[in-house]
């Protein structure tokens, strides 16, 4: 087990902003182009990130992390760069895990609701028919998916740093479904979780510790915190 477990979703991306803007003028396209994994972050995105790196910065030495592993897509690694960076102190170098990828939409990938409803028609009675947690894109993968990949992460994590204090830096469905595998939650769970806090926000920390040296259960401290934010 490792002794620690945080959680970072990266900065606000340019999707962020450029979806809820289409989608709310029922747009065709939105101001994105090219793959979801390089989408990059906003100006706001970058001072998220660096606001990361000063709460990282004013840790005591004995509890910054040991281990930084990031998604492979560019707005987390930026995330964690622009935040070593600014931490103003050493942190290890990151490496990156492909089970850390933000949900994969497939042939939905980057499209705003209302190509979606014109390229897809039958999609939203296919969504509804299936439930959220098993409703899996054309091309892509389901919640559960998720589940399944994280799964195999902590396995790896587990065995490969136990005692060790890990931070990881990836996406909001990353950190909402390792809450669920985690702590062992339902779907019905997870929504609970989701009514309680929100969404999990940009540059949110949430953190797991273990309860005692040696123990074999992490226990969540906090989750989607953003105290170490300006004001917005």
């Amino acid at each position: 087990m490792v002794a620690e477990l945080i959680l970072v979703r990266h900065g606000q991306s340019l999707a962020n902003v450029a979806f809820p803007a289409a989608d709310a003028e029922g747009l065709m396209e939105a101001a994105v182009s090219g793959r979801d994994a390089e989408v990059p972050l906003t100006g706001l995105g970058q001072e998220q990130a660096a606001a990361v790196g000063g709460w990282l910065g004013a840790l005591p030495e004995d509890r910054r992390p040991e281990v930084v592993i990031t998604s492979p897509y560019l707005r987390a690694r930026e995330t964690w760069r622009i935040a070593a960076e600014a931490s103003g102190v050493a942190l290890p170098e990151p490496r990156t895990d492909d089970r850390l990828v933000d949900r994969l939409m497939g042939d939905l990938e980057l499209l705003t609701r209302a190509a979606v409803q014109a390229r897809f028609p039958g999609e939203a009675d296919r969504r509804a028919a299936a439930g959220e947690f098993e409703y899996m894109p054309p091309n892509g993968e389901s919640f559960a998916d998720i589940a399944v990949r994280l799964k195999s992460f902590l396995d790896d994590l587990y065995t490969d740093h136990p005692g060790r204090r890990v931070i990881v830096v990836a996406h909001d469905a990353v950190v909402l479904m390792m809450r669920a595998v985690v702590e062992q939650l339902s779907w019905d769970d997870v929504l609970a979780v989701e009514r309680e806090s929100g969404n999990v926000r940009n540059a949110s920390i949430s953190r797991f510790v273990a309860e005692e040296d040696g123990a074999r259960q992490l226990t969540l401290d906090r989750y989607n915190v953003i105290d170490h934010l300006p004001p917005a």
